[in-house]
């Protein structure tokens, strides 16, 4: 089931990503302003990406802040790439989350979305 997913812009590749509230009902804070997400990514890596919920007016703003960058990196994204985090429990892993990172690529003169490898090696 997916979250959210959202093509990045400046802010999101070298700050924070904030992402559309509707994406708060699948996340558990239990009582508190920010949760670590287990999430696993495209390479079955388990990483953990902490969630902030930031006042925005009259309502809470989702922002994905420790953890974010290193994926940005790690994947090599740039604005007008795409990042989708799905609900999808991983009960081996611990993970309750898969992200996955993707480029917009054109094949044959159509335009679709191809899935982001890991650019770097740990």
């Amino acid at each position: 089931m997916e979250v959210f997913s959202k093509e990045l812009k400046a802010t999101d590749v070298g700050v924070k990503l904030s992402f559309p509230t509707h994406g708060l009902e699948h996340l558990d804070f239990a009582g508190s302003n920010s949760v670590d997400l287990r999430v696993k990514d495209s390479c079955g890596e388990l990483r953990v990406i902490r969630c902030w919920k930031r006042k925005n007016g009259d309502h809470d703003k989702p922002v994905l802040s420790s953890g974010w960058l290193k994926f940005v990196a790690d994947y090599g994204l740039g604005v007008g790439d795409k990042v989708v985090l799905l609900r999808e429990d991983d009960h081996s892993l611990g993970s309750q989350f898969r992200i996955e990172a993707q480029r917009r690529i054109v094949l044959l003169g159509r335009e679709d979305w191809g899935e982001v490898t890991r650019a770097t090696n740990y």
